[in-house]
């Protein structure tokens, strides 16, 4: 059994799947647009581009998402998305590269609990927490 988050995007979920390949190595695995679905499902002409169903990994670890249908996209709330590196000018060049264009929530900087943590808001509105734990 597996726990796998599924993110929902307002119409720019290819675009957040592309950043993710650059920001922290990524690996696009699927990006299936509508133009796929059968023509029962009567898709918009202007929706037919956007992503039914995607998926990602990060060393191994799946993400999914899609983007919302029109009408239907609420703001990410209530989670974070955490990428756990073990060393520490990884984890802070990736928290830079997440982070630009969107908030920093909490900088990344040495804590008690760990080497390195920040906490941020990407371009996308995704939350993520990025951490280099410290040695147990």
């Amino acid at each position: 059994m597996q726990v796998n988050p599924y993110l929902h995007y307002n119409g720019n979920c290819e675009a957040a799947f592309k950043f993710y390949e650059q920001a922290i190595g990524a690996k696009i695995e699927v990006l299936m647009t509508h133009e796929s679905a059968p023509p029962e499902m009567q898709t918009p002409d202007d929706w037919k581009k956007k992503i039914m169903h995607g998926r990602f990994t990060v060393d191994g670890e799946v993400v999914m998402g899609s983007d919302s249908p029109p009408g239907h996209f609420r703001q990410p709330q209530g989670f974070s998305i955490t990428l756990t590196v073990e060393n520490l000018a990884s984890a802070e060049e990736k928290f830079k590269a997440l982070s630009e264009g969107g908030a920093v929530n909490m900088a990344f900087t040495p804590t008690f609990f760990a080497k390195g943590f920040g906490m941020c808001t990407d371009k996308f509105g995704i939350p993520w927490m990025v951490i280099c734990p410290a040695q147990m």
